[in-house]
């Protein structure tokens, strides 16, 4: 499989410095970093929205000498991933169809799900596709478990607003200039690691991802994301093999969805930390200390 030709300024390529590679999937190229032996246990890393692969720089660094093989998709609209402009292509199904693709075509056997955000409930599909496939999971301020009643927050009300939601996201790149704001540490998303998420989305036309991933966001019991939400959570309370939530409870947008996955994942082993929505960035080694401590429990 190919290397990846696309050149990274400098300023990213000096804090990512993974081997990558591009995925070939029914709906578009895939790019992937990876890091470590094949031959190990692979802990798949997935973002979620405005961000990619880039968000799980630290950790990937952090699980250098465990055995564990690090692989970080980017999913299609964003990172280095082809990034289609038609904003109805983003659907939870297609995505999760795409990244189970991934871990087919990488042959990827024995896998510790590690997702954030829009990355978990992908995962937990890719999860219901491939039960046989997966060791463990660790996951971080995201939504694998649903609320009894779909509510949008102020975020994703805006994320819906014909006309001005395009404006925002497409033409001023919401939300990519207010991510700090939605840490625990303001001062972990600022200068050369903020422009590193704006750099995919440089181009106008290539933006449509975030507004995509906004409004897959169920705000109603008609939500055609929600099939495949309630499918990977049923994987995900039936499943016996161990789980770790990561949370950052200073996030505004799902700090308090951590009492519905208390309830509902009663056996999971639970990291409560100061950090806020991209907590990979605040709190890198507690994420790490998750993936090892569901590697030993697999084992």
């Amino acid at each position: 499989m190919p290397e990846v030709m696309i050149q990274l300024p400098k300023f990213i390529a000096a804090q990512y410095p993974f081997t990558r590679r591009m995925v070939d999937t029914t709906h578009g190229r895939v790019h992937v970093a990876t890091q470590g032996n094949p031959e190990h246990v692979t802990a798949l890393m997935l973002h979620g929205n405005p961000t990619w692969s880039f968000l799980w720089r630290k950790v990937i660094s952090g699980l250098e000498t465990s055995d564990v093989y690090c692989v970080a998709p980017d999913l299609l609209g964003f990172g280095l991933s082809d990034k289609p402009r038609n904003l109805g292509f983003h659907t939870l199904a297609i995505h999760i169809e795409t990244i189970t693709e991934v871990v087919q075509a990488l042959g990827l056997s024995h896998v510790i799900l590690v997702g954030q955000d829009w990355g978990g409930p992908i995962l937990t599909g890719v999860a219901a596709n491939l039960p046989e496939r997966i060791l463990g999971a660790v996951f971080g301020n995201t939504a694998v478990v649903l609320p009894n009643t779909p509510k949008l927050t102020a975020f994703h009300r805006l994320g819906n607003l014909p006309v001005v939601s395009n404006l925002l996201f497409q033409l001023f790149a919401f939300p990519l200039p207010y991510l700090n704001r939605v840490q625990g540490d303001r001062w972990s998303i600022t200068g050369k690691v903020r422009l590193a998420y704006f750099w995919p989305f440089r181009h106008i036309v290539d933006r449509a991802g975030p507004l995509g991933l906004t409004r897959m966001v169920p705000g109603h019991a008609d939500h055609p994301s929600l099939p495949a939400l309630r499918r990977g959570q049923t994987w995900l309370e039936s499943y016996l093999g161990p789980v770790h939530l990561v949370w950052g409870k200073n996030d505004p947008i799902l700090g308090n969805a951590l009492k519905r996955h208390k309830l509902k994942l009663p056996n999971a082993y639970v990291t409560e930390t100061s950090a806020g929505h991209f907590l990979q960035e605040e709190v890198p080694f507690d994420m790490v200390n998750a993936v090892r401590d569901v590697l030993v429990r697999a084992k």
